[in-house]
């Protein structure tokens, strides 16, 4: 909680150096060896987690540099990292997001489309296929695995390295509080399925899996937290457009996983992250967070991380003058956006920290980003915009308290 200030955090992934980029591809392409990549990646995980330090970040994490994947990834491994820690998975060569295939859902039977047949981007498809038009949609195409077996849990070994990253730059740094992003159950399970009959025995098996992941981030005193853009996001991605009473069915077998895979762990330890995906895009399809905001606020977990400066929810504060926070909970509303280059003056950020106080409490308010800035954002804007938020969380704190 806030308590006599504002306290500030964000999503999770930050800019990755040329360094760690070039030292993960030599690395994949056998041009070096684990132990001198593992130096490079300790050596910038310390300098992100003293940069945040130094700027005045309070909850910070190692920028999910942790979440190794193959190739100059700087942005995509908020998913991809899962491929190696999770059993019962074939690579394909297949990229579900860059795939043409045109997926049709059924009254009562929502199925995912791909990324090229989303409502948004058929609406505006000649902006879409304009390469000046300014529109990113995020990452470069890379296979993507199937189910094609029981899904369990073997990235134990790799999730307590990311821990030791983190903490070991905290001790460094001589910071006391920290996250890690690890994927939530709903967002794994939007990989092609070929061995479980439902989509809710798939839902399940892979929130059995990854709750061993979420117990060795809050066993070693981190907070977790669960990343699940599928609860918004995916509304996008559904052809044609479902009932809003579908949708939350959907999602309600994700928020009951969510539950079962946190069940156990320290409540203040896990918090939970809700946007409406990383493309540069018009978003006018998006759905809007009231409709969803009552299944969101089920899930048993500390805290709620959401889009609040985006240009087309940036409005949705007023969420929570109808919806009541759960007891010993918070929220981490963000206040300086991923999908734009201005970055956000600190009276702004300073007046949209108050507005949710006014609604929630002081202290139940830290200030965040809207999503992750790693690979969204240019390096110089993505530390300026983090600046702005812990200044403006500053000019908020004299007023509040």
């Amino acid at each position: 909680m806030s308590q006599n200030r504002i306290r500030t955090t964000h999503v999770g992934s930050l800019p990755r150096t040329p360094e760690l980029l070039d030292a993960n591809i030599k690395r994949s392409n056998g041009e070096i060896g684990e132990e001198e990549f593992f130096q490079i990646l300790q050596s910038s995980v310390d300098d992100v987690i003293k940069r945040q330090v130094d700027l005045g970040i309070d909850i910070l994490n190692e920028g999910e540099y942790g979440h190794v994947t193959s190739g100059a990834v700087d942005f995509g491994a908020w998913w991809n990292y899962s491929f190696t820690r999770l059993g019962g998975l074939t690579m394909t060569d297949t990229d579900r997001w860059a795939s043409q295939e045109a997926v049709r859902s059924t009254p009562g039977n929502i199925k995912l489309t791909s990324f090229s047949d989303r409502r948004d981007r058929a609406l505006f498809s000649e902006a879409y296929e304009d390469p000046v038009s300014g529109i990113f949609t995020g990452r470069a195409s890379v296979g993507n695995p199937e189910f094609t077996g029981p899904i369990t849990y073997i990235g134990q070994e790799e999730t307590q390295t990311d821990v030791d990253l983190l903490k070991k730059g905290m001790n460094a740094a001589g910071a006391t509080d920290g996250f890690v992003a690890a994927l939530s159950p709903g967002s794994a399970a939007r990989l092609t399925n070929k061995f479980y009959d439902t989509d809710e025995e798939v839902v399940a098996a892979c929130a059995d899996a990854l709750s061993q992941e979420y117990k060795i981030i809050t066993d070693a005193g981190l907070t977790v937290q669960l990343d699940a853009p599928d609860l918004a996001e995916a509304w996008d991605q559904i052809n044609p457009e479902p009932s809003v009473k579908d949708y939350l069915d959907w999602i309600g077998t994700r928020i009951d996983a969510i539950n079962s895979a946190v069940k156990g762990l320290p409540k203040e330890q896990t918090r939970l992250h809700i946007c409406w995906g990383s493309w540069h895009g018009p978003h006018v399809t998006d759905i809007p967070f009231g409709d969803i905001i009552g299944e969101i606020l089920r899930a048993e977990v500390g805290g709620f991380s959401f889009e609040g400066a985006s240009p087309r929810h940036a409005h949705e504060w007023r969420v929570w003058e109808e919806n009541k926070l759960p007891e010993g909970s918070v929220i981490y509303p963000g206040v300086v956006s991923h999908s734009i280059n201005a970055v956000e003056h600190p009276r702004l950020v300073a007046d949209r920290i108050v507005q949710f106080a006014k609604l929630v409490g002081p202290e139940n308010v830290i200030a965040s980003t809207d999503c992750g800035l790693g690979g969204r954002l240019h390096s110089q804007i993505a530390w300026a915009k983090l600046e702005s938020l812990v200044e403006g969380a500053r000019i908020a704190s004299k007023e509040l308290f």
